[in-house]
């Protein structure tokens, strides 16, 4: 018989991305969890049947305080937490207007450059997701006029 220590966790995120409002370059926002005194992606734990990008967008808006425009699924991440496997399935998303409000959860965000979000992000298998993400906007969202 599986013991709850076998149990996946099911989570999902999003890579959240937006264009500066300063000169358009792209940016990445990471977020600080004081629980865990790390920067990650925002991300969380799904409820009981809930649909895993409904899942990831709700976690944003909830983390961040800005609504998110999903675009393309990138790779799952599988990593052990507390004892216990957890699965979180990740998606590029373009942030939306709104403000970010410090919590308990998350006490700080930052809007950084792909390359500082990399160097600022705690942990391996969450830097591996800028490059992929980089990957799958390519072409996709128009690069800022130049001047």
């Amino acid at each position: 018989m599986a013991s709850a220590k076998d149990t996946v966790v099911a989570a999902a995120g999003c890579v959240l991305w937006r264009r500066s409002p300063v000169d358009g370059t792209l940016e990445l926002c990471v977020i600080h969890r004081p629980k865990y005194d790390d920067w990650s992606w925002p991300k969380g734990k799904l409820k009981r049947g809930e649909d895993p990008l409904a899942g990831a967008l709700r976690e944003v808006l909830e983390e961040t305080g800005h609504p998110a425009v999903p675009g393309p699924e990138l790779s799952t991440v599988t990593y052990l937490a507390d004892g216990r496997p957890k699965r979180v399935r990740y998606w590029a998303a373009e942030a939306g207007p709104g403000r970010f409000v410090p919590g308990r959860e998350v006490d700080r965000l930052r809007w950084l450059a792909p390359a500082a979000a990399r160097d600022r992000l705690t942990r391996a298998r969450d830097r591996e997701l800028v490059g992929e993400l980089l990957r799958a906007l390519e072409g996709s969202v128009p690069r800022p006029p130049t001047t």
